[in-house]
């Protein structure tokens, strides 16, 4: 077993290539407040002595650039720039790497599991990285469990095994321990084979991984789980990279009973986190959510309770005072219509009657009628009394 594993880093040393430290170590998100970290994710199911399933995948921080086909035993890129900085040579070379080790791995734990003292059924999940510090040197990690718990890690350049894992875990520290070789090639790999490689994978994916999207937000309530109490719901969705800071307020001072959901994917390559606070339902009023990431360019989003309820009320009673009015004007004006048209027919019929026509309406227009009649004749009377004077 020991020989194969020697064989294996060794390989794995060969295949990364140069073993001098990259010129770019100083390369992280911008857009996180932490720098990122590559890690590799083997999980190894062991049902029995004779059968055993394995799962591999690689990622950058919180996205997946990796993953290893268990059927064609080979490297599925997941991203256009998953390739990272290494060539064509190296990858094939890594490549034949991991379908030995996938391979040997299973044999030599099946080997020596009655040494080790794991039972049947058990998992093992192992899990090896590295993060680039700007200005700093690379850090690396590398860590083994059984069962989910913490079974032994590789700190410095030799095997610890975990707090409270017990003597299983001290037996396996105590084998590897006594391989020189293998601790200063699996020094070697983590503290520079990974930092390489993660620093020509984030130069590679530099557009995608400094993506900044906006973050939306929005409050709903729901009642809580006591007489009188009110749980207020912060919504933040559609933001991009992952890192955001969200609290309920009241002025400037943090709510401690604020509690954080986890932060989780949408389809799109964003992010949701829902925010919640339970408070009595009179004290809600003054309370604010406040939303920080670093695509606001430092301008919180700052949403107050019952801020849009008020903004609703005053849009609606807005709409409903402005139809109204329209409704007042258009009855009134069509009224007005319809009085100038009776006006407009009524003289009209009486300043020029037919024979059939004797008398205009009772109405408004009937007495505009008998004035207009009666200024007619008196005018003719008066043409009369002048003419016969003149003769």
């Amino acid at each position: 077993m020991l020989l194969l594993i020697l064989l294996l880093f060794n390989g794995f040393g060969y295949c990364g290539g140069s073993t001098d430290a990259p010129q770019a170590l100083g390369l992280h998100h911008p857009a996180a407040e932490e720098p990122l970290i590559f890690h590799l994710l083997h999980i190894a199911s062991f049902k029995n002595h004779s059968w055993a399933q394995s799962r591999a995948s690689a990622w950058l921080g919180d996205l997946e650039t990796h993953s290893w086909d268990t059927v064609l035993g080979t490297i599925r890129f997941l991203k256009p720039w998953s390739q990272g900085n290494f060539s064509k040579v190296e990858l094939k070379n890594l490549q034949a790497l991991f379908q030995l080790y996938f391979r040997g791995f299973t044999m030599e734990v099946q080997a020596f599991a009655h040494q080790f003292q794991f039972e049947y059924p058990f998992e093992l999940q192992i899990s090896a990285g590295c993060s680039l510090h700007p200005g700093q040197a690379p850090e690396s990690f590398l860590n083994g469990a059984y069962q989910g718990s913490d079974l032994l890690s590789f700190r410095g350049s030799s095997w610890e095994p975990s707090p409270g894992a017990g003597s299983r875990a001290q037996n396996v520290c105590e084998v590897l321990n006594r391989y020189q070789d293998i601790k200063e090639i699996v020094h070697s790999i983590l503290s520079d084979t990974c930092p390489q490689f993660l620093a020509g994978l984030i130069a590679a994916g530099k557009s995608e991984l400094e993506r900044q999207v906006k973050p939306e937000a929005w409050l709903s309530s729901s009642p809580s789980s006591g007489p009188g109490l009110l749980q207020l719901v912060c919504h933040v969705s559609g933001f991009h990279p992952k890192p955001v800071w969200v609290m309920w307020m009241r002025g400037e001072q943090e709510q401690k009973g604020t509690q954080r959901g986890d932060v989780l994917p949408n389809a799109d390559e964003t992010w949701y986190l829902r925010v919640t606070l339970d408070v009595a339902a009179v004290e809600a009023a003054g309370l604010s959510c406040r939303v920080k990431h670093s695509s606001l360019g430092g301008h919180d989003i700052v949403i107050h309770w019952g801020g849009y309820s008020i903004l609703l009320t005053l849009v609606c009673l807005t709409i409903i005072v402005t139809l109204v009015m329209l409704v007042v004007l258009g009855s009134w004006y069509q009224k007005q219509s319809s009085n100038q048209n009776a006006l407009s027919s009524g003289v009209s019929s009486c300043t020029f009657p037919l024979e059939n026509n004797t008398q205009c309406p009772r109405s408004l227009v009937h007495q505009l009628c008998l004035a207009q009649e009666s200024w007619i004749k008196n005018r003719i009377l008066k043409w009369k009394r002048s003419r016969n004077q003149f003769f």
